[in-house]
């Protein structure tokens, strides 16, 4: 695919139309207060996976409505004292599979807390363990339109809040340090990490990789590719609910959250990208509140992005925000 958005320098100057609720603030600040009446409950169980330089953790912690959340801590064998910490985020579709499918950042030194994405994991890779137990009203097939009729119903409500307890539980170990603790995630776990970098106020660096789940109101009209597309095909049989729709989702976009980012950013975009458009990365991104931040932009990639490339950058780049 060529290039079909807006040229680079357009995009470096870009900004959202994306309208912000005026209660937005509060409306997460009810939704933490009232999942953290539920006991975290971060339990820790070591398994056996056959690697030798890493130990692995099988976790389990109460997320959105104290719903039990699965996750994988791993630390490499040689440590015995608090490490810097990453928490990862999945995404679209895809679970927290194997343990031994996650060891870039235990091989760099970190400790690595990665976490399943509810009702998910049966699309690629190897698999999900969380269920989401919350019903919804009539929605697309995928997860797009669950509970789009309202906020407080959204499925991305729950997966958010599902999010922010992951670093409380990544923190809650011995082996992790509290105080050096980043988000990443790739598409829908760039949107995770995005959403995470704002509403929790002390992480100590994010990078979202080509971002999911940014600037709705150019995304949904933009491109036809899933899992934006879902939202057309709801809006194409529920005839008229369009503004209802849109100010739901506005309480769930990137570019909202990415202005309450308080810890230095690295994102990457890819310029042929149609399932995550690179306006709708450069949305967040210009939003992103905190000056120290960086964009890396693969000009003839599509949603794929800088892939182990990308890797390469984090990798140089993360050590020096711990």
């Amino acid at each position: 695919m060529a290039l079909f958005d807006l040229s680079l320098d357009e995009l470096r100057e870009y900004r959202s139309a994306s309208a912000e609720p005026a209660d937005f603030d509060a409306f997460w600040t009810k939704t933490l207060q009232e999942t953290r009446e539920h006991d975290l409950d971060a339990r820790f169980e070591p398994v056996e996976t056959g690697l030798k330089t890493v130990q692995v953790y099988d976790v389990t912690f109460a997320g959105f409505g104290g719903h039990p959340v699965k996750g994988w801590l791993t630390v490499p064998t040689s440590t015995d004292g608090p490490l810097p910490t990453v928490v990862e985020f999945i995404g679209y579709g895809g679970g927290r599979a194997l343990a031994h499918t996650h060891l870039l950042w235990a091989s760099a030194g970190f400790a690595h807390f990665v976490m399943d994405t509810r009702g998910q994991g049966s699309a690629w890779g190897g698999g999900g363990e969380t269920p989401d137990p919350v019903g919804s009203a009539p929605a697309f097939p995928g997860f797009m339109t669950r509970g789009v009729d309202e906020p407080e119903n959204y499925y991305y409500r729950r997966v958010f809040t599902d999010g922010v307890r992951a670093v409380e539980a990544a923190r809650s170990h011995p082996l992790t340090d509290a105080s050096r603790t980043a988000a990443v995630g790739s598409s829908q776990g760039g949107g995770i990490t995005l959403a995470v970098g704002g509403l929790v106020p002390d992480l100590v660096a994010v990078a979202p990789d080509v971002p999911f789940l940014c600037d709705f109101p150019r995304a949904t009209r933009l491109t036809d590719r899933d899992p934006y597309r879902e939202i057309g095909n709801y809006l194409k049989t529920h005839r008229g609910r369009t503004e209802r729709v849109m100010r739901t989702l506005s309480y769930f976009d990137g570019v909202h959250f990415a202005a309450r980012g308080r810890a230095p950013a690295l994102f990457s975009a890819a310029l042929e990208d149609q399932t995550c458009p690179p306006s709708t990365v450069f949305a967040a991104f210009n939003a992103w509140a905190h000056e120290d931040k960086t964009i890396e932009v693969y000009e003839f990639n599509d949603h794929e992005g800088g892939g182990p490339y990308q890797e390469a950058v984090k990798l140089r780049w993360l050590p020096a925000r711990f």
